[in-house]
């Protein structure tokens, strides 16, 4: 290793110029059974503004020995995930994530969907590079919404456009990029049903 690092030590190691935050798209597969009005997934995308590549942690155990603590590993969890989308005046997409709530809890009558595969959906969120070309993906699998934020209404606001917030609770996600570990098995998913258009809208 050697003693000392300069500039263009660095320059050599960042492949493509760095991965940009700013360059992603997300797909949104709605529900079957739910009634949604469906955007176009081409919408979605667009108007998605924020995203982030999912996250999760495994579980620390502590198990005590002669005034020692044995750390070992534990059991996964999967962090919830959130979006936010830009608001058009037709109020699609907002529009479609009410109908999705109201289908899994009604707003009046408290009634909805039991079988959470009548509501759990599959998404994607994609890393470019600056030409474009999908460099990660990420497979999220088990989604449905537990929150949509309000959306501020302001005689003050000036230059700016709506948006709002929606967080998702994740049954277990999967890198599209990379292969399974020894003894593991790939997602017996790997094309999920976008309802609504075909993905490559």
């Amino acid at each position: 290793m050697p003693n000392t690092l300069n500039v263009d030590d660095m320059k050599s190691r960042l492949i493509g110029g760095g991965a940009r935050p700013n360059l992603f798209k997300v797909f949104i597969g709605w529900p079957e059974k739910v009634r949604v009005s469906r955007p176009n997934l081409e919408t979605t995308s667009l108007m998605c503004k924020m995203a982030s590549l999912p996250g999760s942690t495994v579980a620390n155990i502590e198990v005590p020995f002669r005034g020692r603590k044995l750390q070992v590993a534990g059991d996964r969890s999967f962090d919830p995930w959130s979006i936010t989308v830009i608001n058009d005046n037709d109020f699609g997409v907002r529009n479609a994530f009410e109908q999705w709530m109201n289908g899994i809890n009604d707003h009046v009558e408290n009634t909805g969907k039991m079988n959470p595969d009548d509501y759990y959906s599959t998404m994607n969120v994609i890393q470019l590079d600056k030409s474009g070309k999908e460099i990660r993906e990420y497979e999220i699998h088990g989604v449905w919404p537990t929150s949509l934020s309000p959306m501020e209404l302001d005689y003050g606001a000036e230059s700016t456009i709506g948006e709002f917030t929606v967080e998702f609770q994740v049954q277990y996600w999967t890198n599209k990029h990379s292969a399974p570990a020894s003894g593991g098995r790939p997602s017996q998913n790997p094309t999920p049903n976008f309802v609504g258009g075909d993905r490559s809208a």
